[in-house]
């Protein structure tokens, strides 16, 4: 009896909570279906329209793709929602390959969504797709000048099956190579270390580069410590680059502490990181130094190479004298300049006497207007 009792108390409690949500479910229900009604008269307010935006497919919020890519997106999409079927490669392949501007690069970026969605979901594949095929959309995204979309395929979760790979990051730091953008290489650098990517010596030499040419010594100093810390072992062309980039900034104790750095990798000089230690002695007024360096790396440079110990001379004569100067306070300039004017054919002249033939001009170096100042 007394546990009837105790059964008819609970129900008489629960009563009104069923109730009240039953009755919650229909107003829910009335509300949903008012506004379902409105919405086809009523207009919709801006920040409901960027709301549903957000939850549309990219290929959606497109206005203009070619029709190649568009056909080929719709042939894709039929197949994984209307067939049920995992579409042929080639159709995924060739949709890369057509791909020409940024909106065709949005209709590969849903494709690709989709299409890991359905192998996730009906084949129970879990992994992301080949590797090949993950650097081709890095390279297709750099190719057609879609970079933020080529930033995504280095993101380590992502919804597009993408695997991130260094490779796919030197297309990126090729295209900031070309364009002398040393703000996308500091993005992808930033994404290599979020993600989790190992820096490889074929990244070191793009990076260097890059700092090289947009003139980033700070860059190149901060990232020369994280690839030295990481164990990276540098090329010789990463070793030229950056003793050239310290002797262009008249930086003698950097260009040694470099080849310092160099020697433990590489018994020999490189012609480029010979002419690099020339350009430090005359820094330091030695001419005759700079000369035996010289001398040495021209018996070791075959005949039929010559060519480019000329091009490395007319650099020195020509072109560098004028780096230097440019990254010189302005109250050293004067002396920087007076030293370079004397010193410079001072050390031809010991090349000369050494039985080398040198063929410089240096009455180019008497006209340069820099040295004449």
């Amino acid at each position: 009896m007394q546990y009837l009792s105790n059964s008819r108390r609970i129900v008489r409690a629960l009563k009104p909570l069923a109730l009240f949500e039953a009755d919650v479910r229909f107003a829910s229900h009335v509300v949903d279906s008012t506004q379902w009604q409105n919405h086809r008269s009523a207009p919709v307010s801006p920040g409901l329209m960027m709301l549903r935006s957000s939850f549309s497919s990219e290929a959606k919020l497109v206005e203009d793709p070619t029709e190649a890519v568009k056909e080929l997106h719709g042939k894709i999409m039929e197949s994984v929602n209307v067939k049920r079927s995992m579409p042929p490669n080639s159709l995924l392949w060739s949709l890369i390959e057509n791909c020409r501007k940024e909106d065709d690069i949005s209709f590969l970026f849903d494709a690709l969504q989709n299409l890991r969605r359905f192998r996730l979901s009906n084949l129970r594949i879990h992994d992301n797709f080949n590797c090949n095929l993950c650097r081709q959309v890095a390279k297709t995204c750099v190719r057609v000048g879609a970079i933020n979309h080529g930033k995504r395929a280095l993101w380590k979760h992502n919804v597009h099956g993408l695997t991130p790979s260094v490779a796919s990051a030197h297309h990126l730091l090729s295209h900031a190579l070309e364009h002398k953008n040393a703000n996308l290489m500091d993005d992808v650098m930033k994404l290599l270390k979020a993600n989790d990517l190992p820096l490889q010596p074929g990244t070191a030499d793009l990076v260097f580069r890059i700092c090289h040419e947009t003139d980033s010594w700070d860059l190149l100093a901060k990232y020369s410590k994280k690839f030295c810390k990481a164990g990276v072992k540098l090329r010789k062309t990463t070793f030229d680059v950056w003793m050239e980039f310290a002797a262009k900034r008249g930086d003698t104790a950097s260009l040694w502490k470099v080849d310092k750095l160099r020697s433990e990798s590489y018994t020999q000089h490189t012609l480029s990181a010979a002419f690099s230690c020339a350009k430090g002695f005359l820094l330091e007024h030695k001419p005759e130094e700079a000369a035996a360096v010289i001398q040495i790396i021209c018996q070791a440079y075959p005949d039929e190479k010559k060519s480019a110990l000329e091009a490395e001379f007319k650099k020195l004569v020509n072109e560098w004298p004028l780096d230097v100067l440019k990254h010189q306070k302005e109250e050293d300039k004067k002396d920087v300049a007076a030293s370079l004017k004397s010193d410079i054919p001072a050390m031809v002249n010991a090349l000369v006497k050494s039985g080398l033939r040198v063929s410089v001009d240096l009455d180019e170096l008497n006209k340069n207007e820099a040295l004449l100042s």
